[in-house]
């Protein structure tokens, strides 16, 4: 079994924390698989309850009279018995159960059992489950399989990526050697992407066939969802997923609105962007008025990316034997759209979501030019530019933009092809060692005021 970051995560909060834990993401990301291997591995009694699966456990939840009474109609429906300090109780899919909301504070309250929820489209279907108390819930957000956890799957030792991370963080070159293999497992990457039924079906059988017929597959649940969940719209959002692939590769990567409708009107169809970033299947990079701290306040609404939640899936719908002509290096090929779909996946991945100061942005200017990524990254502005072809040095926006004295940006990450190196106040990175590169955890600032003159001790201060 793949392993994942999220499994360690998921263990130590089972293990340490009383309250129950939300497990949120796309729909196929890996969450239940996660969820039952750590609680078979920590619980000696692990209940799954299933709402998609198990319609009728829906019933469980209605007009029940407080947490014992529900918890034995638990033991009846599962025919399981609850045994206390040692039950892993389940609940899957509950964006179809919303009655999940009240129940879980008081089976929390009872104390008996440790509680784990998961769901899709929990951000359309169930955004309430959100609004449960501190004291009672506390959430992961897992994502595809991203870089490293991909690296580890196919192979990779440990002392290679340790090798890695040691030259992304003195910024030193790699060995030569091992800068080339790691292009090639870049390249496999793009196609493979981070779905975790896609990787297990190239582990198990090499075939990028069956690893295309598995993508295809999670596609058409993504389209069954849009059909099921938002009958209303469901034409609009549709048609925008598809269009994603081509306006990626469209020469500004801006979604054009008149691609769907000559008269559309952003009003008309913001409702349905955003139900592809609620669900999970799309990462939204608005565009900021300028690239000063804070990103959010120069936000604009309506002037967005459009990228996928996994580039694999970007490449499968590309179609066109992509696969084949990637691995092969086909100069003919321009496929600076997937790479720059990879690094918007990693970011989201790593810390740089849609909560405010640590989204992902990028400028585009009249007069400056277009940046491909801007980011908060500790207390500073960090332009982000991604190259796919051998002119990685010639990025003319991010120069202006660094030139530019009002701006006062002091350093740049420009990923490409080419091994590690700095000039000026610019860092190359081969494009690999995105997997590397991380939002700063805030950390604690304790400020303590001085009362002196105030808390009634001693004497206000005379004048």
């Amino acid at each position: 079994m793949i392993k994942r970051k999220a499994d360690e995560l998921i263990r130590n909060f089972l293990l340490h924390d009383n309250r129950s834990l939300l497990v949120t993401g796309a729909r196929q990301v890996g969450k239940t698989s996660s969820i039952r291997k750590v609680g078979k591995e920590c619980f000696g009694n692990v209940i799954e309850i299933n709402f998609v699966e198990q319609p009728e456990a829906i019933e469980l939840f209605k007009e029940q009279r407080g947490a014992r009474d529900l918890l034995l109609r638990i033991s009846a429906f599962t025919k399981k018995p609850l045994v206390p300090e040692n039950t892993l109780i389940f609940f899957d899919e509950v964006q179809e159960c919303k009655e999940i909301v009240t129940a879980i504070k008081f089976l929390v309250e009872e104390g008996s059992y440790r509680y784990v929820m998961s769901g899709s489209l929990l951000g359309v279907e169930l955004d309430d489950l959100r609004s449960v108390p501190v004291g009672y819930m506390d959430e992961i957000e897992m994502y595809p399989i991203d870089l490293l956890e991909f690296f580890e799957a196919i192979g990779i030792s440990t002392e290679v990526i340790g090798h890695l991370q040691e030259c992304f963080e003195k910024k030193q070159p790699v060995d030569d050697f091992i800068h080339k293999r790691m292009l090639e497992a870049i390249r496999l990457y793009l196609i493979i992407g981070g779905m975790p039924a896609a990787v297990q079906k190239y582990l198990d059988t090499n075939n990028l066939r069956n690893v295309f017929m598995e993508q295809r597959g999670i596609i058409r649940t993504y389209k069954r969802d849009i059909t099921k969940y938002d009958p209303d719209h469901k034409l609009q959002i549709e048609e925008i997923y598809d269009l994603i692939p081509s306006e990626l590769n469209a020469k500004n990567k801006r979604f054009i609105l008149k691609e769907l409708n000559e008269k559309a009107r952003f009003s008309k169809y913001e409702d349905s962007f955003l139900w592809l970033k609620d669900a999970g299947v799309a990462i939204p990079t608005y565009n900021i008025e300028e690239p000063r701290i804070p990103l959010l306040l120069n936000k604009q609404r309506n002037l967005f990316k459009l990228f996928l939640n996994d580039v694999g899936l970007l490449a499968a719908m590309y179609g066109g034997n992509i696969q084949t002509r990637l691995l092969s290096q086909d100069a003919n090929i321009n496929y600076g759209s997937i790479i720059e779909n990879l690094v918007a996946q990693e970011l989201y991945a790593h810390g740089f979501s849609e909560d405010g100061q640590h989204s992902l942005y990028f400028f585009n200017s009249k007069k400056q030019g277009e940046l491909d990524f801007v980011v908060e990254y500790d207390n500073h502005v960090l332009p982000i530019e991604v190259k796919s072809g051998k002119d990685y040095e010639r990025h003319n926006a991010l120069s202006n933009v660094m030139a530019n004295k009002e701006y006062d940006i002091p350093s740049a990450y420009v990923f490409c092809q080419e091994n590690v190196q700095t000039k000026g106040n610019t860092t190359y990175y081969p494009i690999y060692m995105i997997a590397f590169f991380e939002q700063i955890q805030v950390k604690e600032n304790v400020y303590r005021f001085d009362l002196t003159g105030l808390d009634g001790i001693g004497k206000p201060r005379q004048k």
